[in-house]
């Protein structure tokens, strides 16, 4: 596998989770895995144990090769200083590093250089998202030698709203085939795409859910990508992310102070008490009683924050708490500080990343909301029901795949789900949802509901092995 991030090394969202659990899972099922990645600054770990020559243009030069085995997965680390230690894994704020695309041509060909060395032959390389998307361009274009001879690519779409698109100039710079500015390969638009070379030049492409899978084959979801991934609708397939429940487990999280399950939620209610305590807000008998919505999220127009902003004088009128954890554009950020100054006894904020408080929200909060105009899979929602903290969702990409919207008259369903990307759906599921929340009976048998699903790695993993086998034999 060859990916920019991975936890616990290098993470920046939900792609570090997802490459750091599916070779594990991979690995628990008897495949062996190497998964490559830069080796940034402020990574330690690993041996050194080779070193490769790249040679594309101007992302040439050395690279020292190191390694570390854990749970049956060995990591690779590519360190090449000038384009891995920097203070950012992708850029400075919102502005990209002006030579992504020769850090990841880089990335690309040193693992493939690497690879190709191995004593042992590959069955199947994976990249991950356009930061790894010239890996299969490689390997169809000459660099599947040795231990790669005749390997095929399988490439996975973690979010396609992040292309990879540079001028076209890149071509040369990189010392790539010029043929390769066509439409039929790296050419979006009088630029190149690495994202498009990873779908164009692999065996098969996978996405991160199901419903995202067909999501991203219209206009509204496709991001101008959906004809291209219409034209490779045949071997496009969704599987859906797993998530860690060695991690994620409220009977057995180190961040709570008393564990609780489905049958028993006593350390549910503990937990509550201690996160409004532990944020500021009021915690007597009569606050505990009303419902507190957690979210933990990136603040952009993607996951909602636009939707929410737009009812910013409305949500502190509800009757329910808020506590939020995330960073995101300065505009949102600002709006909520502003919310929580506003009504330190309903809203409080958290502008950072704190991976106790994650966990606290989660166990904390009666609610869970996740407004998002497209998510590809989502982990939180996943988390919540695990957690019995019932979401309120968008139901779009991963979450519609996730969550069963309660049906009212049978009682049945595991969260709330809206459909149109609007302030007036949203607050309308969220009044749902905090009107049903007093009936106490209904309630616990939507947490029940949730807390019984069951979203672990090993059936995804198990997914994708089919599809290595699949590619394998084309």
């Amino acid at each position: 596998m060859v990916a920019s991030e991975a936890a616990p090394f290098a993470k920046t969202g939900g792609l570090a989770d997802v490459v750091s659990a599916l070779p594990r899972a991979l690995a628990h099922l008897g495949h062996a895995v190497d998964l490559v990645i830069p080796r940034y600054r402020g990574i330690t770990a690993g041996e050194r144990i080779a070193r490769v020559a790249v040679r594309h243009g101007e992302a040439s030069g050395d690279a020292d090769i190191y390694a570390v085995d854990e749970a049956g997965v060995r990591t690779v680390f590519v360190d090449h200083p000038p384009y891995y230690h920097r203070e950012h894994l992708y850029g400075l704020g919102s502005t990209d590093y002006p030579d992504n695309a020769a850090r990841f041509a880089f990335l690309a060909g040193a693992a493939l250089a690497w690879g190709a060395t191995a004593r042992e032959r590959y069955d199947v390389v994976h990249a991950h998202d356009w930061q790894a998307g010239l890996v299969p361009v490689l390997l169809r274009c000459g660099a599947a030698v040795g231990a790669l001879g005749g390997a095929p690519a399988v490439f996975t779409i973690h979010n396609l709203a992040y292309q990879g698109i540079f001028d076209a100039r890149w071509l040369s710079r990189l010392d790539l085939d010029p043929t390769l500015m066509d439409a039929a390969a790296l050419e979006f638009w009088g630029r190149i795409s690495f994202l498009k070379g990873g779908i164009v030049f692999s065996r098969y492409v996978t996405t991160v859910s199901r419903q995202y899978a067909r999501d991203i084959l219209t206009p509204e979801f496709g991001f101008g990508f959906d004809g291209i991934l219409r034209s490779r609708s045949q071997d496009l397939i969704g599987i859906l992310n797993g998530i860690d429940y060695d991690q994620w487990d409220p009977a057995r999280d180190p961040y709570l102070s008393v564990p609780y399950d489905a049958s028993r939620l006593d350390g549910k209610a503990v937990a509550k008490r201690q996160l409004l305590e532990l944020v500021g807000l009021p915690a007597g008998d009569e606050d505990r009683r009303r419902p507190l919505v957690g979210l933990i999220s990136r603040m952009v127009d993607q996951k909602g924050f636009d939707l929410l902003a737009g009812l910013a004088e409305d949500l502190p009128r509800l009757d329910a708490s808020f506590v939020l954890l995330g960073t995101g554009e300065r505009r949102y950020e600002d709006l909520w500080r502003s919310l929580a100054a506003r009504h330190p006894e309903r809203v409080a904020v958290r502008i950072g990343f704190d991976e106790a408080l994650a966990h606290r929200i989660e166990a904390g909060a009666d609610l869970f909301l996740m407004p998002s105009r497209f998510e590809p899979c989502g982990l939180n929602q996943m988390y919540s029901l695990r957690y019995g903290t019932v979401p309120v969702v968008r139901a779009t990409g991963g979450l519609a795949d996730t969550v069963q919207d309660v049906d009212t008259a049978t009682g049945e369903g595991t969260g709330f789900a809206f459909r149109e990307a609007s302030g007036a759906a949203l607050i309308g599921a969220l009044r749902r949802a905090l009107d049903l929340y007093r009936n106490r009976t209904a309630w616990r048998r939507i947490q029940a509901a949730g807390m019984r699903q069951n979203f672990s790695w090993d059936a995804s993993a198990r997914q994708y092995a089919g599809i290595y086998e699949r590619a394998y034999n084309k």
